[in-house]
């Protein structure tokens, strides 16, 4: 039996997915004399649902060299998490804490920071398809020298929501697509999402274009025109139905083998 669209004999594309690392003292029961130790931590619910669109997914460490990852990837998914550390957008840096990443998951990480931004780099210069996902899409932005909004106010739309995953979202959150963009083809004229942030885009790096918003104007999904990037603000791999930026990103890999 093969996965998702592979066919006997066929090559399938290697879709690298960026994690986080933490200190393995903070999972309740380890053998205390590991605690000490780090360990990198990667969504599972992106490498069943990769693998189940056709791709291999690859786990990417820090340790792993961008420029030399990409001359095997197929394909790079940037994913969720810690908000991004100001330093690298021109943020406030007043809100910036002493508490290490490694005991803190969901403090700024800049070492992350730096890893994911020069996979960006090494992958947009390699014409490799990259998926930004939620951080992943601010990430992506960051990269091309944009800014970001430090923090969502209230409003009409709930982007932060108190709900857990595996949800496909409030019908307070639709999002509406820019006719012609990757995103329209993909869910057509609008649909609705799951959404888990408090940040968002506020100036476009170089290059990308909004191609996604909610009716509070809020940007909901970027892309670089002329190339297989796309970054989207919710959770796909969290989504209830299926959510076909993961087919798209392992569809794009397919094509690069």
């Amino acid at each position: 039996m093969t996965a998702g669209n592979a066919t006997p004999g066929t090559r399938r594309p290697l879709i690298g997915i960026t994690g986080r690392r933490f200190r393995l003292g903070l999972v309740d029961g380890l053998d205390k004399r590991y605690g000490h130790l780090f360990a990198d931590a990667f969504m599972s619910d992106f490498s069943d649902r990769i693998a189940r669109a056709g791709g291999v997914p690859v786990n990417l460490p820090y340790d792993a060299d961008p420029e030399a990852l990409c001359h095997w990837l197929a394909g790079v998914v940037v994913t969720g998490g810690q908000d991004v550390h100001p330093r690298f957008w021109g943020g406030d840096l007043s809100v910036v804490g002493d508490v290490d990443p490694r005991d803190d998951p969901m403090v700024h990480d800049p070492d992350r920071d730096a890893y994911e931004i020069a996979l960006v780099h090494a992958a947009l210069a390699g014409g490799i398809p990259v998926l930004g996902v939620c951080r992943g899409l601010q990430i992506l932005n960051v990269a091309l020298g944009g800014t970001l909004i430090a923090d969502l106010p209230p409003g009409s739309v709930e982007h932060l929501s108190g709900s857990g995953p595996i949800t496909d979202g409030a019908d307070d959150h639709k999002v509406t697509f820019t006719p012609g963009s990757i995103a329209e083809r993909l869910f057509g004229a609008s649909a609705v999402t799951n959404s888990w942030h408090h940040q968002a885009v506020d100036r476009c790096g170089t290059g990308l274009v909004v191609t996604g918003r909610t009716a509070d104007g809020v940007v909901e999904a970027v892309e670089l025109p002329g190339s297989a990037v796309l970054g989207v603000q919710w959770h796909p791999e969290w989504m209830e139905r299926e959510d076909p930026t993961l087919d798209w990103i392992v569809a794009e890999g397919n094509r690069r083998t």
